[in-house]
């Protein structure tokens, strides 16, 4: 019996040397009984958090205007969020410096059995693809954690679909949290309210858990009032029952349960059973100067231009751009063997430091109304700062950093978090797709992988075949980033920038990526990009932004079949002159762009042997290894 499908014992004795929050006044529900509204599944899930959570009030969320405008204000009264002048309801969240990321060593997939999670790594090898819980241990952490967690506060039932409502594509999930913050943010990033309850009428959904866990203390460092308490943070995904608990943390990542939670964790999950896809990509629209439109979807780790490219600004006359999602891609075959993607997602929740009017303008009109950003810095006009913005804020006035402290220019000190947020609505983006919540999806022609790579990897190439794509996907190596809690610029394994998002064995998810070739009659080109390749003095060989529409040029032509190519080492590169360079200002240093070092390349195959080898063991499938090999053996004539 699932954590959530049962009745835990209420325990009188809560951690009450925790500080009580002071209570705001409650949202008014219409009903004298607030879940009457509730289909008989959600109200049984609802009555059994109750029981376990011990809130003071319970209040359904029907999604509207007033219920959010109520929220916003009650969050101000307690200073837990303040608004930002500058703007159109705009407002600004500052959390816990010790709540900033999401806590990759604190999530787990639960399973009866170990293998069923994660691979076995070598003797001796810790591995890195997701930590695993019992579900014997999982009951014990509940236990030692909710009872009583939402005591003098509200419980908030916040239903929401991933996806467009009522598509076939869509799946349904009710989340629980007594955070206003999660509320106000799952109303921006999915489509939430009492039209998914009518949708869903008895049907199944995935039971989202949250409670920030009665913090300590109430009131943080430098005055921040953000509730959390890190040292019992917990987020665990039980794949089985279709069931997300999170404890402890108020951050996007543990706390916005429909996000890497639902849509990766426990979507991969629901994916595989159902024959789909569930991936960290964004998926765009780009139409070339003949009017034919595309869609392609990429997947890079956190921090590493996703959503820069999702909105790009293409600088090739007659190109067009729109964007589908910047995140997450559901993907799935229709009748006719065509792989059609849908973004899960409703709004943006986008990394902010390094997004200006330059890198990123399509983001800045996006943010300008209706946004909630956590962590960033604030400008006494009641605007917005991050790194990034120095060319383009006047800071003279004065800046209060994202700890709320005053803030110089040239300090050293950074003003916004690395990992700081913007959380916007995707429909008031200036370039969102037409076809952005169609039912059935979008066709998908072609498939990216990335990283940051400062050497040896070549601007784009393609993959001679799907299983090579295969290949290009769980090699994906790239920079840490500010998204978890990691530090320094070493090159981490990324698979399929899914690594801290896989919801099962990736040995097994390999496998169910090759099952592909057999599911679909026009499968997507495969290609693997790097915008980030330097010169050996350390500047970025390719001026990247809205020049990478050079590069997509050359993907759409080779998805129509164009001769564009040559046939290297490690997959298709750009033949001499395919790549437009017509009205760049200066002439890259093709040569270096695509060179590919003996050295290198023996080297990574080496490493990514060893890592699949170590990381994955026997649940490698034939046919990666069958790849690796040949790569192997190409690389050794390199020079």
């Amino acid at each position: 019996m699932g954590v959530l499908t049962q009745n835990m014992p209420h325990r009188d004795d809560g951690p009450t040397r925790l500080v009580r929050p002071v209570p705001a006044a409650p949202i008014q529900q219409s009903s004298a009984d607030p879940l009457a509204v509730l289909p008989a599944k959600v109200r049984q899930f609802v009555e059994r958090a109750v029981t376990l959570c011990q809130p003071d009030r319970v209040h359904v969320c029907d999604g509207s205007e007033a219920e959010n405008a109520a929220l916003l204000r009650q969050m101000q009264a307690v200073g837990m969020i303040e608004p930002l002048p500058k703007y159109d309801n705009c407002w600004l969240a500052r959390t816990d410096p010790a709540d900033v990321a999401r806590v990759e060593s604190k999530t787990f997939i639960v399973t009866e059995q170990k293998r069923e999670a994660v691979p076995i790594p070598g003797k001796g090898v810790r591995g890195t693809l997701g930590n695993w819980m019992s579900p014997e241990d999982l009951e014990e952490a509940v236990a030692d954690r909710f009872p009583g967690c939402m005591r003098g506060r509200t419980l908030y039932v916040v239903p929401f679909s991933m996806g467009p409502v009522g598509s076939p594509l869509s799946k349904i999930g009710i989340e629980l949290t007594d955070s206003p913050y999660v509320v106000a943010s799952m109303r921006i990033m999915t489509r939430m309210g009492g039209k998914v309850l009518e949708t869903l009428g008895d049907g199944d959904f995935v039971k989202c858990l949250h409670s920030v866990g009665l913090p300590e203390p109430v009131t943080g460092p430098s005055g921040i009032r953000w509730p959390c308490n890190p040292a019992k943070t917990l987020i665990a995904h039980v794949p089985e029952r279709r069931e997300i608990l999170s404890f402890g943390s108020g951050y996007g990542g543990n706390s916005l349960l429909g996000k890497k939670c639902f849509a990766l964790r426990i979507g991969s999950t629901i994916a595989r059973r159902e024959g789909w896809l569930a991936e960290h990509m964004l998926i765009l629209g780009i139409t070339n100067p003949a009017g034919h439109k595309r869609y392609i979807a990429a997947a890079f780790p956190s921090a590493c231009g996703k959503t820069n490219l999702a909105m790009l600004q293409p600088s090739l006359p007659g190109y067009k751009v729109e964007c589908v999602g910047d995140d997450i891609a559901w993907m799935r075959f229709d009748k006719n063997g065509v792989l059609r993607a849908i973004n899960p997602e409703n709004g943006f929740f986008g990394v902010a430091p390094g997004t200006s009017s330059t890198t990123n303008p399509v983001a800045m009109a996006t943010v300008a109304s209706n946004t909630i950003f956590t962590n960033v810095a604030r400008t006494a006009d009641g605007g917005v700062y991050w790194e990034g913005l120095e060319k383009e804020v006047d800071t003279s006035a004065g800046v209060t950093d994202w700890q709320g402290r005053p803030w110089t220019p040239g300090s050293g000190a950074p003003s916004a978090h690395p990992n700081s947020r913007f959380c916007a609505p995707a429909g008031q983006c200036p370039i969102i797709d037409p076809q952005w919540e169609s039912a059935e999806g979008v066709p998908i022609s072609a498939i990216l992988f990335g990283g940051r790579r400062p050497e040896g990897v070549p601007l784009v190439y393609e993959a001679f075949n799907w299983e090579h794509g295969v290949l290009l996907g769980a090699a994906m190596r790239s920079e840490a980033t500010a998204a978890a809690e990691h530090k320094g610029k070493v090159i981490m394994h990324d698979p399929f920038a899914m690594r801290p998002f896989f919801g099962y064995n990736f040995g097994h998810y390999l496998s169910h990526w090759l099952s592909m070739e057999q599911r679909g009659q026009r499968l997507p080109k495969i290609f693997h990009i790097n915008w980030f390749r330097k010169s050996p003095s350390g500047q970025f060989l390719w001026p990247g932004f809205g020049e990478n529409v050079r590069v997509l040029d050359w993907v759409l032509r080779r998805v129509e079949g164009e001769p564009c190519a040559r046939r290297s080492a490690v997959g298709w590169l750009p033949a001499e002159g395919a790549l437009r360079l017509d009205g760049l200002p200066q002439r890259p240093d093709l040569e270096q762009l695509f060179s590919l070092p003996g050295d290198f390349w023996r080297r990574e195959v080496e490493e990514v042997g060893r890592y699949l080898a170590d990381q994955v063991g026997d649940d490698l499938p034939n046919q990666v290894a069958h790849q690796l090999d040949e790569l192997r053996q190409r690389v050794a004539e390199l020079e």
